[in-house]
């Protein structure tokens, strides 16, 4: 949505949506509404939301000029880590990292995450973002595929080498394929069906094993000044008043699901000022329902609201219509003026 709308604007949508003959959540129904980026002053104030029923409940500090040492840092979160964990926490600290040359089809800095996860659990997640998405069904990037796929695995191949993990690397079927020689390790791959975002993740029982390679991967940042973020979920308040004394000078958000009835979206939205942003998805339908030509696709139909104001959002896991057609069909739809917002590269 191009300009945000108050939220009785919401509700009248939600009847407009159902005019098409959609399922669409009622102001009465239950839903969920993932808050993010809500800053707070201390862990305490997650208590604001316990009007409602809650869950996975994440603190996330941010210190966006970091310049320290990244073993240093990732020891210290894991020394607090040690003395709460339990099988259903977690917790990690990401880094950007660098394939130390010009792409045209890939942002030259990517980002990693160093975890903890349960008692005994390790992980890097390495991920590399594309300048643009380019869902299935777009055709302004064809003749690009070839150049992109080689991107993607020399990007990659910068990182497995400087993390000197047992990978390795292939390309199948037009896509990169990452391997894993140890059978030890559990190896998770998030390939999207469109050109866009992709990741690998390197798993193992060894907590302290991808510590060293993970400060490696870091020094490929060619300037010293860096931003970085540690993830806490699952903890109570001692244990996430410790890690907040490991950065006191970064800022602090909470970011978690709140069960409610869409009726009270607008109220969570309040507690959550000035700085929270919440989403909730109202409907989804299958366009085909109103295309019957084109290509069939999956719609989610969400409202996003941040301070104060909300919009709404369709997205779309492919174009059902060729480019030229889609934003005056998305406004058909919606009946308001539409614009398009690529989703954030590193959540």
């Amino acid at each position: 949505m191009a300009t945000p709308v108050d939220f009785e604007k919401v509700l009248l949508l939600s009847q407009r949506l159902q005019g098409f003959g959609f399922n669409v959540v009622s102001p009465k129904q239950d839903l969920i509404c993932y808050v993010e980026e809500w800053k707070v002053n201390s862990p305490a104030d997650i208590l604001l939301l316990d009007k409602w029923p809650n869950e996975d409940i994440t603190l996330v500090a941010t210190n966006a000029s970091w310049e320290g040492d990244f073993y240093l840092l990732a020891g210290a979160y894991h020394t607090v880590y040690r003395s709460y964990q339990r099988d259903d926490t977690y917790c990690s600290i990401s880094h950007p990292w660098s394939t130390s040359s010009s792409m045209q089809m890939h942002d030259s800095q990517g980002m990693f995450w160093l975890g903890f996860r349960g008692k005994h659990h390790g992980f890097i997640r390495v991920r590399l973002q594309t300048e643009e998405v380019i869902t299935p069904g777009e055709t302004r990037a064809n003749n690009q595929q070839p150049l992109w796929i080689k991107e993607r695995e020399n990007a990659f191949q910068v990182a497995i080498e400087n993390l000197n993990l047992p990978l390795t690397l292939s390309v199948e079927q037009e896509k990169v394929v990452v391997s894993s020689l140890n059978g030890d390790a559990v190896l998770f791959c998030s390939w999207p069906d469109a050109f866009g975002p992709c990741q690998f993740e390197y798993n193992l029982a060894d907590p302290f094993y991808c510590l060293v390679p993970a400060t490696q991967l870091s020094r490929t940042l060619s300037t010293q000044c860096a931003t970085v973020r540690a993830y806490m979920t699952g903890f109570d308040m001692k244990a996430l008043d410790d890690f907040w004394r490991i950065q006191p000078e970064g800022t602090y958000a909470y970011r978690c699901c709140v069960h409610c009835k869409a009726e009270d979206l607008s109220t969570v939205q309040e507690v959550i000022q000035p700085s929270g942003r919440l989403y909730a998805t109202i409907c989804e339908f299958q366009t085909q329902e109103l295309l019957p030509h084109g290509y069939d696709a999956w719609a989610i139909v969400g409202v996003i609201a941040s301070e104060n104001k909300f919009k709404v959002e369709v997205r779309l896991n492919r174009a059902p219509l060729s480019e030229a057609d889609m934003l005056s069909w998305l406004e058909a739809v919606i009946g308001y003026p539409m614009v398009y917002s690529p989703l954030p590269a590193f959540p």
